[in-house]
């Protein structure tokens, strides 16, 4: 069964109506769905999830107790050895949803570097996402290098360059651009 890995941006604690028929139609073709328990984003998916009686759904989490499991949902611990509480002990769920998803769907407040991390770790994974840009209302769908820097375009200069600062975006980019250049090499 294909499955979907939905997360967002922290800063979001609101589903636009455009996400919720995008998860509908998740659901409706019974696609399995894996979801983080961070606040915001998650937790809004997860009480979605939830109203609509959703039974197909993974939380995952680092370490032994997920933050938000609102449906009851079987949960997949992830074992790390980051400091609890560390961005790199949270990150370690989302790369594991990653590697464990056939697609992904964010939902993304333009500046969120854990949520562009997600697009980027599936992208690596030659696994596609649609990202619902949370400030403009629209879905972009991010295949390939190009889709991304067309993603990242979204952000500002200071956001771009926080990203950049944190997560590296640039030679994350450059990188994905030299593997796919490579593809077509071979």
């Amino acid at each position: 069964m294909p499955t979907v890995f939905i997360a967002g941006s922290i800063t979001i604690k609101l589903l636009d109506v455009k996400v919720k028929e995008c998860i509908d139609k998740i659901v409706k073709s019974n696609y399995d769905v894996l979801v983080g328990d961070a606040d915001g984003a998650d937790t809004s998916i997860q009480q979605y999830l939830s109203e609509s009686a959703v039974e197909r759904a993974i939380v995952y989490c680092s370490g032994w107790t997920p933050r938000n499991n609102l449906g009851n949902w079987t949960v997949h611990h992830v074992e790390t050895s980051h400091a609890p509480g560390s961005r790199a002990f949270f990150t370690a769920k989302d790369l594991e949803m990653a590697k464990a998803a056939d697609y992904g769907l964010m939902i993304w407040d333009a500046k969120s570097t854990g949520t562009l991390s997600n697009v980027i770790e599936l992208l690596r994974r030659k696994k596609k996402a649609r990202v619902f840009v949370n400030k403009d209302k629209v879905f972009k769908d991010v295949g390939d290098v190009a889709q991304l820097e067309q993603l990242v375009s979204r952000m500002s200069e200071a956001a771009l360059k926080k990203a950049d600062a944190k997560i590296r975006l640039f030679e994350k980019i450059n990188t994905l651009k030299h593997e796919q250049s490579d593809m077509f090499a071979a």
